[in-house]
């Protein structure tokens, strides 16, 4: 009974395993571009709160 639960389960898997396989680098291929804004986003934001911290940290000295 056990083998043939696992031959169903592997008759019923392999499709999505492939499926799986064949989308991932497209899937990765979409996500890039908002990847590479959120880079930009939080490059920005830690420029800004650089730029805000500023004087703070040129009063507080050593």
């Amino acid at each position: 009974m056990n083998f043939l639960l696992w031959l169903i389960l592997f008759v019923l898997c392999w499709p999505l395993a492939l499926l799986a396989i064949i989308l991932y680098p497209l899937v990765w291929l979409v996500l890039l571009p908002f990847r590479l804004i959120g880079m930009t986003v939080e490059g920005v934001l830690a420029l800004l709160s650089a730029l805000i911290l500023l004087p703070s940290r040129v009063l507080r000295g050593r």
